[in-house]
């Protein structure tokens, strides 16, 4: 009889990587943990369905890797499932199921995600994975953009925009759209994303640290500010919500059945009584019945950017169904404050904003629409939500005007 607690009681509580071993030795499932005590622990004092009990069975020894910081370990997890080809990883998937990162050969690359049955078709510079959770990578590259921005634009693309992309506007993306950023500067940005995935951080460390002397010395205090600030990111990589720890394999982010979108605007006046609203659409119809208000708590003052994250913030704390896009009636700063409500939560959602223009007269647009809602529909939702929003401030407004 195996001692099961003996299997895991020494094993650390940081992040890294469990490598589960069967009688022979040989490597059954690698997986990744924020805790690996806490994560390797729960395979045996909680009952599991049939295929991760009959893993469980099997398992002899556990070996691990510590790293630094979750969003490593996703990293190693790839490299060892690609080593070993563990039976109970690779049990219902073949590796072109799986999702990889791949860094294009372009004048100004490109890093996409692609899955296996897909890499035949592409000219890469490198490739990087399997990786087994569609949404772990997914959150590791939206990690891994705000410390190194890179290009998603195609070729034909680069260069020929007028006007800067939305992802350029909060800084994921270093301006090839408008060509405001050089071909060797960028490659530089590359191939320290490329280091990144090879798990060389310190590697990464040490260049970046070096960079910022020389920048020093030349007093170029702006560039020397910039890779400081990227130093400080890999060093304080904030990825917790990086790795799923209640199942073997996590699943990729699914919005509400069917296509949905949520609007929101704000209303004050000199910053009191501020009010927001939320407005859905969903699968071609205007949601009345899931209209949502909210009394502004933690923001003072004429400050929309700060109580539109708020108002999202709390919306994101509630069990209601996401939606595939949310939209703001705003423009770029209240759209950034949308999405870093999002990457706070460690979810992936759309962003659009509209902005009104001089006496609401103008419908501009923030951001990439989705094909499956027309701007009249948008701007239809816009419209209510800020008729919900001015209707519940003016209720508000009323009852402070009279206590």
């Amino acid at each position: 009889m195996v001692d099961q607690k003996k299997i895991y009681r020494n094993l650390p509580t940081t992040p890294g990587v469990y490598l589960m071993k069967n009688a022979a030795g040989k490597v059954i499932y690698v997986g990744k943990a924020v805790n690996l005590r806490r994560r390797v622990s729960s395979y045996f004092l909680r009952s599991q369905e049939a295929r991760i009990a009959m893993l469980v069975s099997e398992i002899r020894k556990i070996d691990h890797v510590s790293t630094d910081t979750a969003i490593e370990a996703l990293i190693l997890e790839s490299q060892l499932i690609k080593k070993y080809s563990p039976f109970y990883n690779i049990k219902e998937k073949d590796d072109k199921s799986f999702l990889y990162v791949v860094v294009t050969k372009e004048e100004f690359p490109r890093v996409i995600l692609v899955y296996g049955k897909e890499l035949g078709g592409l000219s890469a510079r490198s490739t990087f994975g399997p990786f087994t959770s569609a949404s772990s990578i997914r959150e590791a590259l939206r990690i891994i953009r705000r410390i190194f921005p890179y290009s998603i634009h195609p070729p034909e693309k680069v260069g020929k925009e007028k006007r800067p992309c939305f992802e350029y506007e909060i800084g994921l993306c270093p301006g090839t759209c408008i060509k405001a950023v050089g071909r060797k500067e960028y490659l530089k940005t590359i191939k320290n994303i490329e280091l990144f995935f090879s798990g060389k951080k310190e590697r990464i460390l040490k260049s970046l640290e070096k960079e910022m002397g020389e920048a020093a010395k030349k007093t170029e205090f702006e560039r020397a500010a910039k890779l400081r600030k990227q130093i400080f990111a890999l060093k304080h990589i904030q990825d917790v919500a990086l790795i799923s720890e209640n199942k073997i394999e996590g699943k990729p982010f699914d919005a509400a059945h069917g296509k949905r979108v949520e609007c929101y605007d704000i209303s004050n006046i000199s910053g009191t009584s501020a009010v927001g609203s939320m407005t859905v659409w969903q699968n071609g119809e205007i949601r009345k019945s899931e209209y949502r208000l909210f009394k502004i708590r933690t923001v003072t003052g004429s400050n929309d950017v700060g109580m539109m994250k708020e108002v999202v913030s709390r919306r994101l704390n509630n069990p209601w169904p996401l939606p595939n896009l949310i939209l703001v009636d705003g423009g770029v700063a209240q759209a950034a404050a949308a999405h870093e409500a999002l990457v706070e939560k460690g979810l992936r959602i759309s962003v659009a904003g509209i902005a009104k223009g001089p006496e609401r007269k103008r419908n501009d647009f923030i951001g990439r629409l989705p094909d499956w809602i027309g701007k009249d529909d948008l701007i239809r939702l816009r419209d209510e939500a800020h008729r919900f929003a001015i209707g519940y401030h003016r209720r508000v407004r009323g009852k402070n005007l009279l206590s």
